[in-house]
């Protein structure tokens, strides 16, 4: 069957701390306010899929708390959010699902699970943190696969709760994790139509060192049909490579941080995917912004300094961006 759909990505989704307090908690906000007149592109996706940067809990305590600044941590009310915008899948390799320990970490899991949310990138042991979160489409199997570099002392083992985590240098990954990860893209690539390789990697600020463009395309020569990237705090350039596209951050999307005024963390876009046949063929950038402890779409002024900085990013790739009214376009080729 010819796999022919649209497939929704986001940056990192955060819904603790003031978006806890002030959104998740307060009975009077209706779920699908938080997502603004995003919502209605979002819900055109056949598919929708975040990076969850906090943990869903009402359990644990602060991990860490003299030596890590940031803690994020929803309450459970979090799901209902997640419902509204008919979330399919998130990816939780991050420096933050661990912020209240291992109890809260599974009870994340067990929320998720009850609403038939699928997730991937930690677990309760290693191996179920490497099981992909796989989406099951009229078209064939969509499956993500999700690694940081975040928090070594998170590391899942056979015994132990954590995240999917990996080590890389300027030659890609290395052992055990080079050949952890060619065998789990391997068996989902047999197993799956299309095959998503989410990574939490690098630092919050700045372009992608040789060291991540190495592991990009170490995880595409795996099997991967999109490399997926966040954690930095802005979108950054895309690149096509063998046919195949980069995202090297797609920066945030919904969060409470202080905006830097240069940087500009509070703008980032809804990314949709187009497939054509069982390839990616283009993607559309919808511009964004954070506002009120929300996402809405970004206005003209915020959508010229999009434009600007986003064509900027993409000139190193040679990656031309078309623009089309209020979105842009990037053929993958």
């Amino acid at each position: 069957m010819a796999l022919t759909m649209k497939l929704a990505l986001t940056g990192d989704v955060m819904l603790g701390r003031l978006v806890d307090q002030y959104v998740i908690q307060n009975r009077s906000v209706r779920p699908e306010a938080l997502w603004g007149d995003v919502l209605p592109i979002m819900l055109d996706a056949d598919c929708r899929l975040i990076n969850l940067e906090c943990v869903i809990s009402s359990l644990g305590e602060e991990w860490h708390p003299t030596t890590k600044a940031f803690h994020f941590r929803a309450r459970p009310r979090a799901i209902e959010f997640l419902q509204a915008a008919q979330i399919d899948g998130v990816t939780l390799a991050n420096n933050h699902v661990l912020d209240y320990g291992p109890d809260a970490l599974l009870d994340c899991l067990q929320l998720l699970d009850q609403a038939g949310i699928k997730r991937t990138g930690s677990g309760a042991t290693l191996q179920e943190a490497l099981i992909p979160a796989s989406v099951e489409l009229p078209q064939g199997l969509v499956s993500v696969v999700a690694l940081t570099d975040n928090e070594p002392e998170w590391e899942a083992t056979a015994t132990k709760p954590g995240v999917n985590y990996v080590a890389y240098d300027e030659r890609g990954l290395s052992e055990p994790y080079r050949s952890r990860m060619a065998q789990v893209l391997s068996s989902t690539r047999r197993q799956s139509e299309l095959v998503i390789a989410s990574a939490h990697v690098g630092p919050n600020w700045g372009g992608p060192s040789q060291a991540m463009q190495a592991l990009a395309h170490e995880l595409i020569d795996m099997g991967a049909d999109l490399y997926w990237g966040h954690s930095n705090h802005t979108p950054q350039g895309i690149e096509c490579y063998n046919g195949k596209a980069i995202l090297y951050s797609t920066g945030d999307f919904l969060d409470d941080y202080m905006i830097d005024q240069d940087e500009r963390n509070d703008l980032s876009f809804l990314f949709m995917l187009e497939t054509e046949g069982s390839r990616i063929a283009r993607i559309r950038l919808h511009p964004t912004s954070i506002e009120d402890l929300g996402v809405r779409l970004a206005n003209e002024r915020e959508r010229q300094c999009l434009e600007r900085t986003m064509q900027a990013k993409c000139k190193p790739f040679g990656t031309p961006m078309g623009v089309e009214g209020t979105a842009w376009t990037i053929n993958v080729t």
